[in-house]
């Protein structure tokens, strides 16, 4: 898969922008960027990162960054992948984290927040 840097580490165990925006935001499920380690929220999050980096940067392919899943997806072809390249660990957030993260962020009403 073109465009895949195996080597390359995932930014942090969260949403990096979620995490670094003023008030810190939440997400749902997280994506990690095949390219650069970028993790990013998931669409169904409020502030969809993952796929604001593609568009940002171009980047095509992401991973899931959740546990036991190993799929990509092609944002140029819109295509899923089952599986793909090996990547440097790790390879998901904690488990211990849980969904949606961080728990301390999560509003009461986070269902209603999500993108359907």
């Amino acid at each position: 898969m073109e465009g895949i840097d195996p080597e390359v580490p995932p930014s942090g165990p969260g949403c990096a922008d979620c995490m670094a925006a003023d008030p810190p935001g939440w997400w749902f499920h997280l994506r990690r960027c095949g390219q650069c380690g970028h993790v990013g929220c998931c669409d169904s999050s409020p502030s969809q990162h993952a796929s604001a980096h593609h568009a940002a940067t171009g980047h095509r392919f992401v991973r899931s960054f959740e546990p036991g899943e190993e799929w990509f997806w092609d944002y140029d072809e819109q295509v899923l992948y089952d599986q793909g390249p090996s990547l440097v660990p790790p390879v998901s957030r904690p488990p211990e984290q849980g969904v949606p993260a961080p728990a301390e962020r999560v509003p009461a009403d986070w269902k209603r927040q999500l993108h359907r």
